[in-house]
């Protein structure tokens, strides 16, 4: 059974987060630079830390690291002390904007246009040194990075190409990348994505109403359907990480019609998530 566990919060809700330190479940109001957090009253904490808030992961060492408009940021566990590090770009066509942590301990985040112009993106990885260097470019609308348990594999979306794809990960190098799973148009595109603890992917739909639940080889095995088309991003979260949170889009989505849009919703599909890999910068 899926909950709605809040109002429509969210403009561009995106990216949830799961990390035992913090005060509870924490996403992205993307296009207005908010992080949002749900604690356990329920209450709804917003923080603003940037014009664009594109992605957030906890620090090792203490507080988050910041995927921000054109480049990375620092911040203290409170989310009041932003510390933006140089820009990567200049110009206001490109923004940052989906991201996560690899088992190399850096933090990896993608770009794209706000035009969405054709491979105008590319993915960076931010080491735990603080040097930023590009992985792949000639990306459309960069999405939904994360890694196996063993962390031998990354499934990723560049979302125009209708995809999941995978990639070996070898020497802190992400290599060999083939299709995973191939989605139909008509069902919508592929935004953000996690992994459990079994080695299923899980994959937002946007467009699609739904996430899907795919096994290890790649077979479709549950579609999860959501109450608003634009559904963003998924992730495990709870003390036993058994709940699977699902985050929702205002976007170009009539409101009247689908009043969830915006809304954080929540489901227990009967298997575990992985802990949220941390930056080691």
């Amino acid at each position: 059974m899926l909950d709605q566990v809040t109002g429509p919060v969210a403009a561009h809700g995106e990216g949830p987060v799961w990390f035992p330190r913090w005060p509870g479940l924490r996403w992205v109001d993307m296009l207005v630079g908010d992080v949002l957090t749900l604690d356990d009253s329920g209450e709804i904490r917003r923080d603003h830390v940037g014009s664009v808030a594109a992605a957030l992961r906890p620090r090792e060492s203490g507080g988050a690291v910041l995927a921000l408009e054109r480049g990375f940021a620092l911040a203290d566990d409170a989310l009041q002390d932003v510390r933006p590090m140089p820009e990567l770009w200049s110009g206001a066509e490109v923004r940052m904007n989906e991201g996560g942590c690899g088992p190399d301990g850096a933090f990896y985040c993608g770009s794209m246009a706000y035009a969405e112009t054709p491979g105008a993106g590319t993915l960076y990885r931010l080491d735990p040194q603080g040097r930023v260097e590009p992985v792949l470019s000639g990306i459309s609308i960069s999405n939904g990075l994360m890694w196996t348990d063993d962390g031998t594999r990354a499934y990723y979306a560049d979302t125009p190409t209708q995809r999941v794809d995978v990639f070996d990960f070898e020497d802190g190098k992400l290599v060999r990348r083939r299709p995973f799973a191939r989605i139909d148009p008509a069902d919508g595109s592929p935004d953000g994505l996690t992994v459990d603890d079994e080695g299923g992917v899980w994959v937002a739909l946007w467009g699609g109403s739904a996430v899907r639940h795919y096994t290890p080889d790649g077979e479709l095995a549950e579609i999860i359907e959501v109450p608003t088309p634009k559904v963003t991003s998924c992730t495990f979260g709870g003390e036993n990480l058994d709940h699977l949170y699902i985050t929702t889009s205002q976007v170009d989505t009539d409101l009247d019609a689908h009043p969830g849009a915006g809304a954080l919703f929540v489901t227990a599909p009967g298997v575990r998530g992985l802990p949220v890999r941390t930056y080691l910068g």
